[in-house]
């Protein structure tokens, strides 16, 4: 368990961290005036709240203020570091008092027992529970929980909102790098808050880094070489709920035959660390699911890229992964046979089951002949165009309604044909 503390010696980030309201910058859905979320802070009126977003976006920062300003005990406990015996710990602090505020860091990484363990006084209010999560909670967060806490979403800082964070911390002597006198241009700066991808902290980090490299020279110019040099691999956020949106963003792509914003998503993915083979099924589902008939041969490129990928591995496997999603992104589209599919169960579900006709039975045992099985069924291949018509099913019900798109006209014209022989 620890408290809320600032120190000089703490990293740039820290110590940049906004003191109040007026200082907070970004979420502004949230804590403009009149906001629901900045009226409660500014009231000491709470209710349990779970804040959620990408790293860097404030969610700490806005507990600290919220610490500031309460007149109600505030705990925090990190969720990293503490355990049940951390939780008892402050719900025994809790009970000594008229009103308590818990602040979780990372609340996800509590497993579903530490989370119960907290229930019952979040329920019955002897604690006022506040939850910090990069995580989704409603994948995170058990039910119970979560349906008991306002949920607020933190989005990326824009560019122009972490250039108000980098200018504060350069101007800033008390705190930040004021002292310094870095000379540090337009185009610098606005790298950095462009490369740090919404993450004020990471726009941070990098600045305080190339301070510390500039303190050790005569040198006092923060350029772009030197930039680029601390900030090195873009970082990329793929949380739980990225998993969920970009694959659905990967698909749709796909179904909306958009080549360009399908490789971009697949790349997401890639570089995200995704499991590729979970990507080449998801590949092979929309084969079949979104192009089906209309191009056979999409299933085929999804299958081949499924098994390359689970061959040759990664980096290699990225080529075929790119291969079957562009094919699938610009094939012919169809959902017949998924909606075949779909009728059909419905109609083995719901109604009542068919009979098989006897001369479609099978005749590979002993006295068959005897029960009637097979007598009477005409062998397709023994009739021109390999084609006879017979009686296949009782009910006499379309299922499969081929599309215009692709191969699927061929097949629509034939079907036509032999239906309206029957």
């Amino acid at each position: 368990m620890e408290l809320f503390k600032t120190k000089r010696e703490a990293p740039l980030a820290w110590r940049m961290r906004p003191r109040d309201l007026d200082e907070f910058v970004g979420q502004s859905h949230l804590l403009q005036k009149g906001r629901p979320l900045r009226e409660a802070i500014e009231k000491d009126l709470f209710v349990s709240l779970i804040l959620y977003g990408p790293p860097g976006t404030g969610k700490t920062a806005l507990a600290r203020i919220i610490a500031n300003r309460t007149k109600a005990l505030f705990i925090t406990l990190n969720a990293v570091t503490s355990g049940i015996g951390d939780i008892k710990d402050a719900i025994h602090q809790a009970k000594k008092v008229d009103r308590t505020i818990l602040f979780i860091d990372e609340i996800h990484r509590f497993n579903k027992l530490q989370q119960d363990a907290l229930l019952p006084d979040v329920e019955n209010g002897t604690v006022t529970l506040i939850g910090a999560s990069t995580q989704n909670p409603f994948f995170s967060i058990i039910p119970a929980l979560s349906s008991r806490s306002m949920i607020f979403q933190f989005k990326p800082l824009t560019e122009d909102e972490i250039m108000i964070i980098i200018e504060r911390a350069l101007k800033d002597k008390e705190n930040g790098l004021g002292n310094m006198n870095i000379q540090i241009s337009e185009e610098t700066k606005r790298f950095i808050a462009k490369a740090s991808e919404g993450d004020a902290r990471r726009a941070l980090n990098a600045l305080e880094m190339g301070a510390l490299i500039l303190g050790n020279t005569e040198k006092r110019e923060f350029d772009l070489e030197l930039a680029k040099e601390v900030l090195q691999k873009k970082a990329i956020y793929y949380s739980e709920d990225e998993h969920y949106n970009v694959i659905s963003a990967f698909i749709k792509s796909m179904r909306g035959s958009d080549p360009d914003a399908t490789v971009y998503w697949l790349a997401r993915m890639i570089e995200g660390g995704e499991d590729p083979l979970f990507i080449a099924r998801r590949i092979v589902i929309c084969a079949a699911e979104d192009v089906g008939n209309a191009d056979p041969v999409a299933l085929q490129v999804a299958v081949s890229a499924y098994h390359a990928v689970e061959s040759i591995g990664m980096p290699e496997g990225r080529i075929p992964l790119a291969q079957a999603a562009l094919y699938i992104a610009t094939a012919p589209k169809s959902n017949a046979s998924y909606k075949a599919i779909e009728k059909a169960l419905h109609e083995v579900r719901e109604e009542r089951l068919e009979d098989v006709p006897d001369h479609l039975k099978s005749t590979g045992y002993k006295g068959a002949e005897r029960l009637g099985a097979g007598i009477g069924y005409k062998y397709p291949h023994n009739y021109p165009d390999h084609y006879i018509d017979q009686e296949y099913m009782k009910k006499k019900k379309i299922f499969y309604e081929p599309s215009d798109q692709g191969f699927e006209q061929i097949i629509k014209k034939r079907l036509i044909k032999r239906r309206s022989r029957g």
